[in-house]
């Protein structure tokens, strides 16, 4: 950091497991992701290429390699890897991704429908070929999970070898843990958390509100993904208590008067 403060939370430091901030990128140049890495490389633990982007993406693997040479891992995002299933192309997708050097994969059902006990032979399939994110929930609104299937779903898909579970919320925050409005289920959120650890989770919460509940909840390594890249600095800050929504979250009350 640029100077000392005291009463500063204990932010975990890279590399890290917990604690984790997961950017979206939506399709950002190789010029703009130079840019984006030279301000928040030291804050940005995982970059997923936004659902199916990297499809279409000019010189992606460059692109890739320019994250991996700062030692952040990148990852397909979950719409490309149902995209193949959907085809029967599973043992392609696989192909695919060891030809790009991805050896982060994320398996989602959140546009397709696939049997549980199939989705889970899949994320088996894949710990064999790299770290597997899982994400639980639909991008259908009007699909409501109850917090028990939730529950359920997320146990069995870390006890199938992923290392995280994604709480769906898609790139807009409005779905999934969260009201049409963005409003935060708490209850949903309360209850997943007393059976499933908080350091497995990444909750998708790209908007501020959002993170700000992870954060006022779980403390400041919490797991948050999709975060827009011009994000990254003001989230970083939010995280230690330096914005003014968190600011009293950390401080000593004693000691600060």
């Amino acid at each position: 950091m640029n100077f000392h403060l005291t009463q500063m939370p204990d932010r975990l430091q890279k590399p890290r497991t917990h604690g984790i901030t997961m950017v979206m990128d939506k399709g950002m140049s190789l010029e703009e992701t130079r840019n984006f890495l030279s301000i928040a490389e030291p804050h940005t633990d995982i970059v997923k290429l936004g659902f199916g982007t990297s499809y279409v993406t000019p010189h992606l693997r460059e692109k890739i390699e320019l994250y991996k040479s700062h030692n952040i891992p990148v990852y397909f995002g979950g719409t490309l890897f149902e995209a193949f299933l959907i085809r029967n192309k599973f043992d392609d997708y696989i192909a695919v991704c060891k030809d790009y050097g991805i050896d982060y994969m994320e398996v989602s059902d959140g546009s397709i429908t696939i049997p549980h006990a199939e989705k889970c032979g899949y994320i088996e399939k894949l710990t064999r070929v790299g770290t597997v994110l899982s994400e639980v929930g639909s991008k259908d609104a009007t699909h409501i999970i109850p917090p028990y299937k939730w529950i359920e779903l997320m146990r069995a898909e870390l006890e199938a070898g992923a290392t995280y579970v994604i709480a769906e919320a898609r790139e807009a925050g409005n779905v999934g843990i969260y009201r049409g409005s963005g409003e935060v289920r708490e209850g949903l959120v309360q209850e997943i958390l007393t059976q499933i650890p908080e350091e497995k989770i990444i909750w998708e919460a790209p908007q501020k509100a959002q993170q700000l509940y992870f954060i006022e909840l779980i403390g400041c390594n919490v797991n948050l993904g999709n975060i827009p890249p011009t994000e990254m600095l003001a989230l970083e800050a939010m995280r230690v208590g330096l914005r003014g929504d968190s600011f009293h979250f950390f401080l000593d009350k004693k000691e600060s008067k």
